[in-house]
């Protein structure tokens, strides 16, 4: 049976970011091992689900990021891109690709774009994490630093609880950082998200070597949050005083209960 167009085409697009020819297929230094992970949970429409695929295609066609990246000792990324939900909702888009110039980087965003949105139901931050952290185990390329990227706009619900699952994850000596996005509006089935969503982030999410999150201000925010956070995690550095969207972990102690998501949960159930 013929394959869809769509297929057909995307198919050429991952061909063209595989490693080819005898020297290159020998490159694989890479600066930064990323996998990222962006939630399309019930609480994503099909409208924000688009707002947030786009930010990542902005983000990868930016010369600022292609800047960041090739400033590395070698100067290149390795990177990865998966949607997850539920704890049975991870799905890796685009798998594991080196990501060293122009051409590389706007094909990794062209290869994005051909594939269409779509959400699923419920949120598990901690599903994502164990994925996440499985994929660098497959990952050809290698690195000093590994970062798993979780942006989302709510709180874990399903699945193993999120801060015992981060702390496992973390003995595998990598970084967890968070870009959660901050809104109240309600979700498609009427419920609003809890209450500061950036300091649950800190305290239950992220972790590891210089974690840090990004706060994206709605979903309208998320591009521009999430091109700061890129050329951040690529560059390996922090700024010397944190801005007003930015927050480390050894700033403060813990503020949020990391069960908050599945309280609300059974609340609902209950009900």
């Amino acid at each position: 049976m013929a394959r869809p167009l769509a297929t057909f085409i995307l198919s050429i697009v991952l061909a063209t970011l595989a490693p080819a020819g005898d020297g290159y297929a020998q490159e694989t230094g890479v600066d930064l091992e990323l996998v990222i992970a962006v939630d399309i949970s019930g609480s994503v429409d099909p409208e924000e689900a688009k707002l947030q695929r786009q930010g990542y295609i902005q983000a990868f066609s930016d010369p600022a990021v292609i800047k960041a990246i090739q400033n590395g000792l070698h100067g290149a990324i390795a990177v990865t891109y998966m949607e997850w939900a539920g704890s049975h909702h991870q799905d890796f888009l685009v798998d594991w690709q080196r990501v060293h110039d122009e051409k590389t980087a706007l094909a990794f965003a062209d290869a994005l774009a051909w594939i269409p949105t779509r959400t699923n139901v419920w949120t598990s931050i901690s599903g994502a994490m164990i994925a996440g952290a499985a994929a660098f185990e497959r990952n050809p390329f290698r690195g000093p630093r590994r970062v798993i990227d979780i942006s989302g706009d709510g709180a874990n619900n399903e699945g193993p609880q999120v801060a015992l699952t981060r702390d496992e994850v973390l003995q595998r000596r990598l970084t967890i950082n968070g870009l959660p996005i901050v809104n109240d509006r309600p979700s498609r089935f009427g419920r609003r998200q809890i209450k500061d969503l950036d300091l649950y982030y800190t305290d239950c999410v992220i972790g590891g070597p210089g974690a840090f999150i990004i706060v994206a201000n709605g979903f309208d925010d998320y591009a521009r949050a999430v091109r700061r956070k890129l050329i951040l995690e690529i560059a390996g550095v922090m700024p010397e005083t944190a801005p007003a969207d930015l927050f480390q972990p050894a700033q403060m102690a813990q503020r949020s209960n990391c069960l908050v998501g599945e309280l609300r949960r059974q609340m609902d159930d209950d009900y």
